[in-house]
């Protein structure tokens, strides 16, 4: 797999980036070398690996819910620029 530089455009086009015509080129040439890197690993054999959801041995770290008293709704609402319903209104983001 490899990276063009349409694929690049249209990823900056995605997030809404602006970039020159260097940059193009310049992250065009390092996703390219991420890809080749990572490409790498397909050469390990990975036979009596495991597969793990994390490098360390973790556990979930979370503590237990317990019912708490929230923030007053009216004190919150207090901070909205913009309320509705009782909720926070914000401008749309979908087109």
């Amino acid at each position: 797999m490899s990276i063009n530089l349409h694929d690049v455009e249209h990823v900056a086009k995605l997030a809404r980036l602006l970039l020159t015509d260097e940059e193009k080129e310049r992250y065009t040439d390092q996703l390219n070398a991420i890809l080749k890197y990572a490409d790498k690993l397909n050469e390990l054999n990975t036979d009596d690996v495991q597969p793990t959801t994390h490098v360390l041995p973790i556990r979930n770290v979370m503590r237990e819910d317990e019912v708490r008293p929230s923030l007053d709704r009216e004190l919150v609402m207090k901070n909205a620029p913009e309320e509705e319903d009782g909720q926070f209104r914000v401008p749309a983001v979908l087109e």
